[in-house]
């Protein structure tokens, strides 16, 4: 075999190891390498049909699109929603958003606004971003400890000067004469040109061992996991700080005050079958029918990672086992959360609806889980998959 073949088959196997059906550019090449090395052998075989087969062979051997895409409307609530997460108190389900708004449910089909968590925003927020209007986005909601725990972030929009900050609440029911907001105030910080991550996006894990940890970021240099205090609104001391995914970027085309190229955020951690399951969102989000966000997972016995795909490769060299991915009626879908809720597992995350003007809307559907234990969220599901 010739160099330029070589070359060819090489970066062939590259593109399937990097899962080249993810993106529709990484399959035009893909075919185009194929189509290129086979008139080569054309060329050197005058062998048109044996090529016209092979060819043949390859196009219909490309996985189906529809298990990592949205094909009907199973889940989706006519309600918008960002960065949704979500939990059940009592017979209700409570919906937290990017405000932070509350919204709540008795059958996580039909939500009613209940307007926003904090009737005065915190003021602390002030002390490291002087344009903050009491903005806070991306909550995360979790019960430990007899509490619930609220983390939100807030940010100057393209830049990485963000806090994330707590507040929790011995009950979500407002009508419950325990029912009040306890801020604890900063939790942690990023600042421009001394940090390479964005403290935006928090998710709190408990692990095995009763350990909180709290798992974050945005584009820099990727998901940021550290371990948490007892009461978990602080880091513990001395701190534990873990990179637990990123995506390649150059630092000598953006430097390291701007996001960069390396797209990825909203990390979320969930616990099944004695694993923990690292979904993160690619690409880009709020941008209506333009976005390209994408669900991505990776899976580790350990809270700490390594958090590896489905072929094996470490979700800090950028590799990641695809969910969702976008199509004509849903360009983006990400930023999810996870929940086991009455012995069912659902992914709960927003979508930009096409034919509502790319309108954010929020999707609750049921994981059901391969025979290797990868999660299935789209339309169509393999006969042998089975839900744990």
């Amino acid at each position: 075999m010739n160099g330029i073949g070589v070359i060819l088959n090489l970066f062939i196997i590259y593109l399937k190891i990097k899962f080249i059906f993810l993106y529709p550019l990484n399959q035009i090449i893909y075919i185009f390498m194929i189509s290129y090395k086979l008139t080569i052998m054309k060329r050197k075989q005058s062998n048109s049909i044996m090529t016209t087969l092979v060819l043949a062979f390859i196009l219909f051997s490309l996985p189906s699109w529809a298990q990592y895409t949205i094909e009907s409307r199973t889940g989706v609530c006519d309600f918008r929603a960002h960065d949704p997460v979500m939990i059940k108190h009592g017979n209700t389900f409570y919906l937290f958003c990017t405000g932070p708004t509350v919204s709540t449910s008795s059958d996580m089909v039909n939500w009613i606004n209940q307007g926003r968590v904090f009737v005065v925003p915190p003021e602390w927020p002030k002390e490291s971003l002087p344009n903050y209007r009491g903005g806070m986005w991306a909550p995360d909601i979790s019960y430990h400890n007899g509490k619930y725990y609220l983390f939100y972030s807030s940010s100057a929009f393209y830049r990485n000067t963000s806090v994330i900050g707590v507040a929790t609440n011995k009950t979500l029911d407002p009508e419950d004469p325990d029912y009040l907001w306890v801020d604890h105030g900063k939790v942690v910080e990023s600042v421009p040109g001394r940090d390479m991550f964005n403290a935006i996006d928090p998710n709190l894990v408990v692990d095995d061992d009763g350990t909180g940890w709290l798992v974050f970021g945005s584009f820099w240099m990727g998901i940021k996991l550290v371990r948490m205090n007892e009461d978990m609104t602080r880091p513990a001391e001395p701190q534990e700080w873990y990179t637990v995914a990123a995506r390649p970027r150059d630092l000598n085309n953006t430097g390291e005050r701007l996001p960069g190229e390396g797209a990825i955020e909203a990390p979320f951690i969930f616990k099944k079958n004695g694993m923990y399951y690292l979904f993160v969102s690619f690409d880009y989000c709020c941008r209506g029918v333009q976005s390209t966000y994408k669900i991505m997972v990776g899976r580790s016995e350990n809270v700490t990672g390594p958090y590896l795909d489905k072929y094996g490769m470490d979700m800090i060299t950028g590799a990641a086992t695809p969910v969702l991915v976008g199509n004509h009626d849903w360009p983006g879908v990400g930023h999810n959360s996870a929940y086991t809720i009455d012995g069912k597992d659902y992914l709960v995350f927003h979508a930009y609806d096409a034919a509502d003007n790319g309108t954010s809307k929020l999707v609750i559907r049921e994981i059901r889980w391969d025979e290797d234990g990868w999660p299935i969220v789209g339309d169509e599901v393999d006969e042998t998959t089975e839900e744990d």
